[in-house]
């Protein structure tokens, strides 16, 4: 048995997915003729309470459509210093979007809104004007952290106090509605536009969607396009996120479950890593380690595939194709592995 614990995008679509996939009606979705896809950007319209949405590649695209949607060349976007357009796209919002970062610390997981209130202050002296706020709901770098929805809607308040709208990076939005028992239309109410992935613990094999105001998703169709998203006959892919919706939310609790199992082993084994189980909230457990690639390696050896997301940082990610048994396995590995 080899346990994945790299990350809950290394899923494999399921039986039904595969089905779905093989059956689905397609059409030219560059036409808006696509009826699978069609009825897949609806769907997800709903349920986060949006007028409209699109269907896009991936969550890195989906997220530099709504920066360059949000904002105009040369704005600051306030942002959290950790969070995933930031530090995991590889400097895109740069290249297309061509703005700038206003970091606030969000090592606790979220900013808050005296962070949008002195990025606005610190632009009236002679700092890029502030466009927009974006934040991402779970906070992948602080490990799958939910956010607070008093504090959310205390920071889209500050925002929309200056005009500024919020871009809701929610990759992991469905794990933070089933942790916290909250609605996805709830928890995306605050923002302007929001994103999930359809790929992340789900099991679809490719694919998330962006929603939104329909001016904005038009516009968000046309930057779509210049970036090389637009496909053809895509319900064959979207079927499988129709799949991923109606079937893999619920589910996702049991991740949280053994998320938990695997950070309790984690603490046993390094207790000053910096993991504690009453604060895993998701699927994600991250902890310090001196040397991380030997402990990659070891848990490897082990059947036990980990990974990194910064120097010295150890991640492992729970989901749908990792069952106890493959958790017991991971836990046996951690027990046994060096202490540095």
């Amino acid at each position: 048995m080899l346990v994945d614990l790299r990350s809950d995008t290394v899923t494999r679509p399921t039986p039904e997915m595969r089905r779905a996939m093989a059956e689905a009606e397609v059409g030219d979705d560059e036409y808006g003729e696509d009826p699978t896809v069609n009825h897949l950007q609806e769907t997800f319209a709903e349920l986060v309470g949006k007028p409209a949405a699109l269907f896009v590649p991936s969550g890195t695209m989906s997220n530099q459509i709504a920066l360059q949607v949000l904002t105009r060349p040369g704005d600051a976007v306030v942002v959290g210093a950790h969070q995933h357009v930031v530090l995991y796209e590889e400097g895109a919002a740069a290249i297309n979007a061509g703005i700038s970062w206003a970091p606030a610390d969000d090592s606790g997981g979220s900013i808050g809104p005296s962070d949008v209130e002195a990025a606005v202050e610190r632009s009236r002296h002679h700092q890029p004007g502030i466009g927009a706020v974006a934040v991402e709901d779970t906070h992948m770098a602080s490990g799958g952290t939910v956010w607070d929805l008093d504090r959310l809607e205390a920071v889209a308040s500050a925002a929309r106090r200056y005009g500024l709208p919020v871009h809701l990076d929610g990759a992991r939005l469905w794990h933070a509605s089933v942790a916290s028992g909250e609605k996805l239309s709830d928890r995306a109410a605050p923002a302007t536009l929001v994103t999930c992935c359809l790929s992340k613990a789900l099991s679809a094999p490719v694919g998330s969607v962006l929603a939104g105001p329909q001016e904005l998703i038009d516009e968000a169709r046309l930057r779509r396009k210049r970036l090389g998203g637009t496909m053809r006959q895509a319900g064959v892919l979207a079927a499988a996120g129709l799949v991923a919706i109606g079937s893999g939310i619920d589910r996702l609790a049991e991740d949280h479950e053994r998320a938990t199992r695997l950070a309790v082993a984690v603490a046993e084994r390094w207790p000053d890593a910096g993991c504690d189980p009453r604060r895993v909230q998701t699927n994600i457990v991250l902890f310090s380690h001196p040397d991380p690639a030997a402990l990659v390696e070891y848990l490897r050896d082990k059947q036990v595939l980990a990974g990194t997301i910064a120097p010295g940082t150890v991640r492992l990610v729970t989901h749908r194709d990792v069952g106890d048994d493959g958790i017991d396995l991971a836990c046996k590995a951690i027990a046994g592995a060096p202490t540095a």
